[in-house]
């Protein structure tokens, strides 16, 4: 946490609160280990004046793209950008022209920020699901290549990026697949429908601004600070000792490559 959905939603309403086209005018770093590279002093120089062109996503990554390289940021667990001064756990804070300030906070420690030249940093990532580059031929070659259980494989971010616990729970019980099942011994007609799954339960994700499992500040939140709304919509992940939306069956939990996963054991074979 956060995946796909939640960090897509954050780029967006960054897009939304008009910092794309700002300068940014100085950066301070409240815990250096926040800042991967360069080293913080060099961060804080290199940083300073430069110009935001535009935020996209890659994968689980934030990019910023600058007048000069790339703001590369990774959230981790518990990282999360606000509009609004938080309470605790400020790491980075950015200082925008107009008096706009950008501030990045996170309990766990565990987020990354990346000043880099070209975007040759995250070429180890896998296909996003949304890219033109995810077909179904492609998809199936990789299952085939692999013969690894299917959660762990899709949560391996050098195949497929994005995806994490939730959303890969969610992707299998759309799927009718055990979690446990073999990649490579998926049939041709498990695979299509897996591959229609993965961005469906995605898709959802977003609309419905991502997924906060909790109301403890550590959890999701965006950047005006709101929870987001897909925990209500969840059909499989923590729902174990419910009944099947689909069949009725009660849903359980399972450990499957050390993760907790939930799985309906009648409908998902």
């Amino acid at each position: 946490m956060p995946e796909l959905p939640e960090v897509e939603t954050i780029v967006r309403e960054l897009n939304e609160a008009h910092v794309v086209g700002k300068k940014i005018l100085k950066a301070e770093v409240f815990w250096n280990r926040t800042v991967a590279t360069p080293e913080v002093s060099k961060f804080l120089q290199l940083i300073e004046n430069q110009k935001i062109l535009k935020i996209t996503r890659q994968g689980k990554y934030i990019v910023f793209h600058l007048f000069e390289g790339f703001l590369l940021v990774h959230l981790r667990m518990t990282g999360k950008f606000l509009l609004s001064m938080p309470s605790n756990h400020e790491r980075v804070r950015i200082y925008l022209e107009d008096g706009q300030v950008l501030h990045y906070a996170d309990q766990r420690k565990f987020g990354r920020f990346s000043l880099v030249k070209t975007l040759d940093a995250i070429d180890h990532i896998g296909v996003d699901p949304f890219s033109k580059d995810f077909t179904f031929e492609s998809f199936k070659a990789l299952l085939n290549a692999h013969s690894r259980q299917i959660k762990p494989f899709l949560l391996d971010q050098k195949h497929i990026c994005g995806l994490g616990n939730i959303y890969v729970d969610e992707a299998l019980w759309e799927a009718k697949i055990d979690p446990q099942r073999f990649s490579n011994t998926l049939s041709h007609e498990q695979m299509h429908d897996l591959f229609h799954a993965i961005p469906k339960v995605l898709e959802k994700g977003i609309e419905n601004l991502g997924t906060s499992l909790g109301t403890h500040r550590s959890n999701y939140f965006n950047v005006s600070g709101k929870r987001g709304g897909n925990q209500y919509k969840l059909n499989v992940f923590r729902r174990d000792k419910e009944p099947c939306p689909r069949c009725g069956h009660i849903i359980i939990k399972l450990k499957v490559a050390q993760r907790g996963t939930h799985v309906c054991p009648n409908c998902q074979y």
